[in-house]
């Protein structure tokens, strides 16, 4: 359901789909319209090798790590209601 092509990251719509929970025949379009979007961050350290990978859609987020080869580790989701979860970049304290 993940697989690496051409320095990409490649996630099955059926994942994404059952993540969030909405059907996987309109992910793609949510995409595209920037009703879900995604953040990948690369393991460092201990978690060399590793990548989390986090969708966002309505107030939900959903969020998968995987190692080098696509195999799925661990899988969360957090629906946060009404609150919109949209990544954010750096912020100060």
């Amino acid at each position: 359901m993940i697989t690496f092509e051409n320095g990409a990251i490649e996630v099955d719509a059926r994942l994404v789909g059952e993540g969030l929970g909405i059907d996987a025949a309109l992910v793609p379009a949510r995409i595209r319209e920037g009703a879900i979007t995604s953040l990948c961050e690369r393991g460092e350290g201990d978690d060399a090798g590793r990548y989390r990978l986090t969708f966002f859609y309505e107030g939900r987020r959903f969020r998968i790590v995987i190692d080098a080869e696509g195999k799925v580790l661990q899988r969360s989701l957090l629906d946060f209601g009404e609150r919109a979860q949209v990544p954010r970049g750096p912020r100060s304290v």
